[in-house]
């Protein structure tokens, strides 16, 4: 497949280190001079920005956290006058307080080209037709897609408002080739597939680009056999960029950061120390092309691995293990650390495919209890009381024996647990 942007994805490593250099050098001096949270911070630890000679240097910066985001709410953050902010966009809120992102033009094109890369790295080219299903407001993964498929020159259908059964007839009808979507819009799609009798064969789909959600490879080859397509994984975060952050490539064996835009770290996440190469912990950027809105050593809040060894593809950069942890997504019951994750891999290792699921953590006598609300497909439903029974106990024996807690199981009627972009796994009425 093509490489979109070769003089920079696969740029020597000392060249790289270079260039990343210049462009932190200039990004320091930028909101030192501009940010009054940078500055404040920067005379407080005695750190000269215009004194950096080494990458090393930027170590010596505490990190970046989303509290820090919140508190400058909305513009104290902006490293340009906002006569200079051709756009902006936000977070989600999920997890506390909209952020509030701005972008320059050159900010525009940067994003731009970024999104170009995630894409051909896919394999999508000019003569590839797009539905962009995700939302096209607030949320940076519409309007950033759609900039970099009509960079590549293909043909964009920006389908988000549409509900799905629509945009699947669009899917279709246009021949569409390329499906740029969350990981539920396109298992609903799947179920509706089935439902109407419709055959991967109908379509013309090849390829999907999936985000704003962590998914499996589990889910990868279930998908990829019901509907006869290639999935990709990319990853991205509003605070940052949007998606382009980094990406898969032909090979699909983790994603490589484009670090001629940021410069990635790895720390524990409890003591905040650097770790190595091979070492799992959360992910910090530190953004240095970016104009209206640089972040420096932000932690992001996601858990990943990075690897230095190079791909075959030929790109020269750093990849990172796919995300499907997030340090506020961890629970503790009963004094044990547990993610969501960690159900979602047995519900799918039991059932064989990922059903829609919702956690719910309750306190009674001081013991936390967990119940497993669990959509179930409607000829199961309706099936014989023994299977469900079956269903229930396989499903408990295996949380039971992996995790070391005994969950209450609930089955309930297809469609009954909301449908979000970003869907909410638990409800913790402890915190009520």
């Amino acid at each position: 497949m093509a490489i979109w942007n070769k003089d920079y994805e696969t740029i020597d490593r000392e060249e790289l280190e270079q260039l990343q250099l210049e462009r932190l050098q200039q990004t320091l001096s930028r909101v030192y001079r501009r940010v009054s949270y940078y500055k404040n911070l920067f005379d407080k630890i005695s750190f000269d920005p215009f004194e950096i000679s080494s990458l090393e240097d930027l170590k010596k910066i505490p990190y970046t956290t989303k509290d820090t985001l919140r508190l400058a709410y909305p513009y104290d953050m902006f490293a340009v006058p906002l006569r200079e902010v051709v756009r902006m966009q936000s977070t989600s809120g999920t997890t506390g307080q909209s952020i509030i992102v701005g972008y320059t033009k050159n900010d525009i094109e940067h994003w731009t080209d970024l999104t170009a890369r995630v894409l051909s790295a896919a394999g999508v080219t000019t003569d590839d037709i797009i539905m962009i299903s995700f939302p096209y407001g607030l949320f940076t993964g519409g309007i950033g897609f759609h900039y970099g498929a009509e960079r590549i020159g293909a043909s964009v259908i920006p389908g988000s408002s549409a509900d799905i059964e629509e945009q699947l007839t669009i899917i279709k009808d246009y021949r569409v080739t390329v499906c740029i979507c969350a990981p539920t819009f396109l298992s609903q799609m799947c179920e509706i597939m089935e439902d109407k009798g419709i055959t991967p064969a109908e379509l013309s789909l090849k390829t999907a680009l999936l985000g704003a959600e962590p998914w499996s490879e589990n889910f990868r080859k279930q998908v990829e056999d019901r509907l006869s397509i290639k999935l990709y994984d990319n990853y991205g975060l509003t605070e940052i960029i949007g998606p382009g952050v980094s990406f898969e490539c032909e090979y699909r064996n983790m994603l490589h950061i484009s670090e001629d835009h940021f410069i990635p770290e790895v720390i524990d996440p409890d003591t905040g120390e650097p770790l190595g190469f091979g070492k799992k912990g959360e992910l910090v950027l530190t953004t240095i092309t970016k104009e209206a809105y640089p972040l420096i050593r932000y932690r992001t809040g996601d858990l990943t691995t990075l690897y230095n060894e190079k791909c075959e593809c030929g790109r020269s950069f750093i990849r990172m293990a796919r995300v499907s942890e997030r340090i506020d997504d961890m629970i503790i019951i009963n004094g044990k650390n547990i993610f969501p994750s960690q159900f979602e891999q047995i519900l799918q290792d039991v059932l064989g495919k990922l059903p829609k699921f919702q956690i719910v953590i309750d306190k009674k006598d001081s013991f936390d209890e967990v119940e497993i609300q669990l959509e179930v497909s409607q000829d199961i439903f309706y099936d014989e009381m023994k299977r469900l029974a079956e269903i229930e106990k396989r499903i408990s024996k295996e949380i039971e024996e992996k995790l070391d807690i005994i969950p209450k199981i609930k089955l309930v009627e297809p469609l009954s647990i909301k449908r979000r972009l970003k869907r909410k796994k638990v409800i913790d009425k402890r915190k009520n």
